[in-house]
Parts: structure tokens; C-alpha cells; sequence
């Protein structure tokens, strides 16, 4: 939503900057270092979240299922300009939910092993710093999704999510249908150990995993994957995000259950219809010097057919 942050995409931001760091209490002590460095630098630190999303957090990317407005659940950012996140991807993924409906600029600290979407080395924070207040860095948006369980006719719950819902089959562990409806038409029905319903970003995880395409991240677009369909001619699809989406579950296991971003919302129950719309929010990540996205696909994922990666130039973007 704009008017929350006054970073502009390759301008130079003003000063001081306002700025919420995140991550868990287990990097205190990183925390407490960036904390140090920003303030050196002129810059407000206005608040620590420990462990954003974690289902206490104030500004939990879960809203009521009584139809109640998403937007009331907002964290208390106040004016912040940027949000440091320090950890891995998931960190990422729980500050995108933990920010909610009111989506502030993000710089990733990598603190854990793939750093796909947290891509900036602890060693290189002074120097990612050092670049962002001299305005060169990018503003990437990555659109983000709601999902809705509908049970008998009611909305029982709604996440707000990045990466996919996933609908395992789960124990006892034989497969499960799932009809995929779009704007109302029946599209297929799958017959599989599940279904991920993807974004972009989410792409590269675990519809990646399960055999799914890569999508440009800043696209906007749902991928809907089958995990181990029992019909060859099951296979991925990829549609507008425009469209409205309802995978519906007749008949599910025991242990069949919805999941948004690696986290077990909901257990299912027959007959449950899972809506699945692009969201109005749009996570924004700051993306410093030359780590485009196919620089970032060669580096992460070894991706290229052994294309190597070449020291970024100044100011290029790959």
C-alpha cells in the first residue's frame, strides 16, 4: 500500500531512515550489531520484532473467517521506511506475514544457507547500506495471495501468504481428488498425493521441488502443480492472476490438510472449497547492485547448464 515508506526505486532516499529489524531471538546478537551500524550511520531503529509471525505477533497475516476487513490485523510499523530482516528464507516469509496488509520495503540479511530471497551476505550489510542511501537499488514487488477455507458456505479462515497453499493428502496416506475450478468452470480434476497452488516467488520452492516451472518472480501469475498425479496427462498449469480460483476436496484423508507458506493452517474436512485470489498487498524486497534474478537462479540453484556466474560489473543488472 503506498505512503508507508519513503524509499523510491533508484533515488536516494531520505534521512534518517526509519527502520524495524526482525529475526529471531536466537541472532540477537546480529541483531544488536546492525542495530549498532544503522545507528552510526544516522538512522532510527524503531523497534525489534522477535520471531515476526509467529502467531502472537500483533500483525498476523490471519484475519477472522466471520468475514471480517484483512486489514484490521496491521503490525505497528508506524512510519518505518524499511524493515531488515536477518535470517533465511523462511524469516522472509514470516516477516512478509507478519507485516500483513501493510507491506514496508524489505532488505534480506542472509543468515541461513540458500538466501534466495534473503540474498545479502552478513559480511556485506555495511556495504548494502552504504549503497542503498547512495539510491542504488531496485524496489521488486512480488505479488502475495489470500487464501479462504470455505466450509459449508462459510469463510472459516483467511491467510495471507507468498510462496503457495498446498493441500496434502496426508494419512493415511492414499491419494485424494481435488477439483480445480476457475472463475466458476470446472478446469480438471487431480488425483494425486496433493496440489500447490503457486506464485512466482513461491516458484522456486516447493513447486520447484515438485517438478514444477520456474517463473519470473515479478510476474503475475498462479501455478498449480500436482504432487505424484496418477494420470500422465495431469500436469502444471499456469494462469492469470486475474482469474478466481476454488480447489475443492469431496472426500480427503484423516490427516488431509491446507497449508500456506509450510505452515498447517487447516485440517480438512469433506466438501471444504479452498479460494485462492491474489492479494492487494505486494511484498516489496530491496535489491542492492547487480543480483538480478538470473544471477541470483545461477548462484542459488545452479541453474544454467553450467553457466557460471561472472563478477557483477557495476551497474548492471543480470
Amino acid at each position: 500500500m503506498p505512503g508507508l515508506s519513503r524509499l523510491r526505486s533508484e533515488q536516494p532516499p531520505p534521512a534518517p531512515l526509519a527502520v524495524v529489524i526482525a529475526g529471531a531471538p536466537t541472532v540477537a546478537t546480529e541483531i544488536g550489531r546492525v542495530a549498532e551500524l544503522l545507528a552510526t550511520r544516522g538512522h532510527r531503529v524503531t523497534s525489534v520484532a522477535q520471531e515476526p509471525g509467529d502467531g502472537t505477533a500483533p500483525g498476523d497475516g490471519a484475519s477472522p473467517g466471520d468475514g471480517a476487513s484483512p486489514a484490521a490485523a496491521n503490525p505497528p510499523l508506524g512510519g518505518a521506511d524499511l524493515v531488515v530482516v536477518l535470517g533465511g528464507d523462511g524469516s522472509i516469509l514470516r516477516a512478509a506475514r507478519w507485516m500483513g496488509y501493510r507491506q514496508v520495503p524489505v532488505l534480506g540479511i542472509n543468515l541461513g544457507r540458500l538466501g534466495f530471497l534473503a540474498d545479502t551476505p552478513r559480511t556485506d550489510i555495511a556495504e548494502a547500506l552504504a549503497e542503498l542511501e547512495a539510491g542504488r537499488f531496485r524496489l521488486v514487488d512480488h505479488m502475495m495471495f489470500e487464501c479462504e477455507v470455505v466450509r459449508e458456505g462459510r469463510v472459516i479462515l483467511r491467510e495471507l501468504g507468498l510462496n503457495e497453499t498446498s493441500l496434502l493428502a496426508g494419512p493415511p496416506f492414499t491419494m485424494i481428488e481435488i477439483d480445480l475450478v476457475v472463475d466458476d468452470e470446472p478446469a480438471t480434476t487431480y488425483r494425486a498425493d496433493g496440489l500447490i497452488a503457486s506464485t512466482p516467488v513461491g516458484s522456486t520452492a516447493y513447486n520447484l521441488s515438485a517438478g514444477g516451472p520456474i517463473v519470473r518472480k515479478d510476474m503475475d501469475a498462479f501455478v498449480f502443480t500436482p504432487l505424484n498425479p496418477h494420470t500422465l496427462t495431469n500436469r502444471t498449469v499456469v494462469d492469470s492472476a486475474t482469474r478466481r480460483y476454488e480447489l475443492r476436496v469431496p472426500r480427503p484423508n484423516a490427516g488431509s490438510a491446507c497449508l500456506v507458506d509450510g505452515r498447517v493452517v487447516a485440517a480438512l474436512a469433506a466438501g471444504d472449497a479452498i479460494r485462492v485470489r491474489r492479494a492487494e498487498p505486494r511484498f516489496t524486497l530491496v535489491e542492492i547492485g547487480g543480483h538480478g534474478y538470473y544471477r541470483t537462479l545461477r548462484e542459488k540453484l545452479a541453474w544454467g547448464g553450467g553457466l557460471r556466474a561472472e563478477p557483477a560489473r557495476p551497474g548492471s543488472r543480470s
